[in-house]
């Protein structure tokens, strides 16, 4: 059988703020057309994978399954060969834009199995690097140093939401756009910061300017 179907191609990033768009380019370069691809923004170890699971789905015979890299699809050998038996169940292919070999022969196969399995020693030796790291600054830092992201509403912040929202304390009652371009930040962002500071409900009058 060959691959005389369509191109049904699958892009995935780890997290909200990463860009597909590297991707989804280099699929749509490869023939993929725009309703036969398939995006999501979702962790390589997560077990639930929609966005893939609907791109397995509708393979029909002949089709490709069309990845921009091998560690898109799986993260694990385990995964890797869970995901090539469904596609192949539907007598469709599989191809790797990177990893450009023709996965559909038996040599093609045996090359997936030991990029698998290179992808996931990579991946290992990140991980304890990472943690090797974290370990080593936690050393230097101390056990209270705080990790993440440098809190940016700040009490004092949420403090002067409430007094330009209710218009208390010497400031000018504001909107809550007004106040999130004055802080740079959404208007959502506003509202829900002092929403959630137990601080009270506030008066949400007109302002005066």
């Amino acid at each position: 059988m060959a691959a005389t179907g369509f191109l049904v191609g699958y892009a995935r990033v780890s997290t909200e703020d990463q860009s597909l768009d590297l991707q989804t380019d280099a699929l749509l370069a490869a023939g993929v057309l725009p309703d036969n691809l398939h995006v999501e923004k979702v962790s390589g170890a997560s077990a639930k994978r929609p966005a893939l699971d609907l791109a397995v789905k509708d393979l029909r015979p002949g089709d490709t399954l069309v990845v921009w890299r091998l560690d898109r699809l799986a993260r694990s050998m385990l995964q890797l060969y869970a995901r090539l038996d469904q596609v192949y169940s539907k007598e469709a292919y599989f191809r790797s834009i990177t990893e450009n070999f023709d996965f559909g022969t038996i040599s093609g196969k045996l090359v997936l199995g030991v990029l698998g399995l290179v992808a996931e020693f990579e991946r290992q030796l990140i991980a304890q690097r990472t943690s090797a790291g974290i370990a080593a600054l936690k050393a230097r830092k101390g056990a209270d140093h705080k990790w993440g992201r440098e809190l940016y509403m700040t009490p004092e912040r949420v403090k002067l939401v409430g007094d330009h929202l209710n218009g208390r304390n010497g400031k000018k009652q504001l909107s809550g756009p007004k106040i999130a371009k004055k802080l740079g930040v959404s208007a959502a962002s506003i509202y829900g910061y002092w929403k959630q500071s137990g601080k009270g409900r506030f008066v949400r009058r007109r302002p005066k300017a």
